[in-house]
This record gives C-alpha cells, structure tokens and sequence, in this order.
C-alpha cells in the first residue's frame, strides 16, 4: 500500500508516471555463511514508467537505525555513463546548485551507492575540471533521512515531504539529461 500511495505522489508532483518495485526480503543462502532466511531492510525503488537507463528512480530504505529516501541515478555504464558525464560536462553548475538546495530543503548527502569513484578524472575531461567529483562518479544519488516527526506525521506524507524537497534534482535530471 505505501509503495502504491508513494507512487501515486511522485506521480502527481513530477508530472510523469512511476511505478514502484519492492525487492525481495528473501536472503538465498545457497552459500552463505549466515543462513538467515530474511533481509534486515526492506527497499522500493520508483522510477518512470517508460524509463531510460538515465532516468532519475527514488528509493526508500528501511533498515534498523534506518529511514531514508533518496533519489538518483547508479552503476551507469557503457552509452549511459557517457551521457551522464557529457551532462555533467555542460550542465555541472547546474546539477551542483540543485544538489545543494537538496541538501538545505531536505538533510539529504550525496551517497556512496553504487560503484566506488574513480581515482581519477576520465578522458576526454581535464584533471581540473570544476565538476571533476561527480565526472569521477558512475552516477549520483542523494539519500535525506526521513524526519523524526515521521510517527506523527505518518510514513506516506513524509516520504512525500522529503520527495518534495528533492524535487530541484529530479528537475535537473529530467529537464536536461
């Protein structure tokens, strides 16, 4: 129901359709040393109905000691990676400015999600490019952890508050990507 009800809000505020995707809570423990039969968290993830490879997905985490929504794009590769970087390349202001408004409106930091960083800044771009942090990137994700008040507030109006916040960056990645 709270995916449902999500999926419907990021609809409505983004204009485009999404539709979620629970992951599973089933651990295969074929060759695991933990033989756990469940997860510890519970993931969703939204994206676009008719999504590209490089459009934006929201996604909620609930682990112990955890509560967060986030919002991006991840492990990109091939065509993907080097679209994302000609973005960055052109638009870096533009991103950078709506990362830090993301992170003023909602507590929201740029995750380690997904593939580690390059070392260095890939070819063609110069070492000193002013976007140089997120060229090195295979993507980006901001996560903002829902506020304590979310009990009173309840789960669905929270989560649709932290999406709101995170609107800035979502619009650069629509608008331009």
């Amino acid at each position: 129901m709270f995916a449902e009800l999500l999926a419907e809000d990021l609809s409505r505020q983004t204009g485009v359709a999404h539709a979620p995707k629970l992951f599973r809570i089933y651990r295969d423990v074929r060759f695991a040393k933990d033989k756990s039969p469940y997860n510890p968290w519970l993931h969703i993830l939204w994206r676009p109905a008719s999504a590209d490879d490089l459009a934006p997905g929201w996604f909620f985490s609930c682990a112990p000691g955890e509560l967060v929504l986030g919002l991006g794009v991840v492990s990109l590769k091939g065509p993907a990676l080097t679209r994302y970087r000609e973005w960055i390349d052109k638009r870096g202001d533009l991103v950078s400015d709506a990362m830090t408004e993301v992170a003023r409106a909602s507590g929201a930091q740029l995750s380690d999600f997904g593939a580690a960083p390059l070392t260095r800044v890939p070819k063609p771009y110069a070492a000193d490019h002013p976007h140089a942090d997120l060229l090195k990137r295979k993507g980006i994700a901001m996560m903002a952890p829902l506020p304590a008040t979310w009990r009173e507030c309840g789960l669905v109006v929270s989560a649709r508050d932290q999406a709101s916040a995170m609107l800035p960056l979502w619009r650069a990645f629509h608008d331009h990507l």
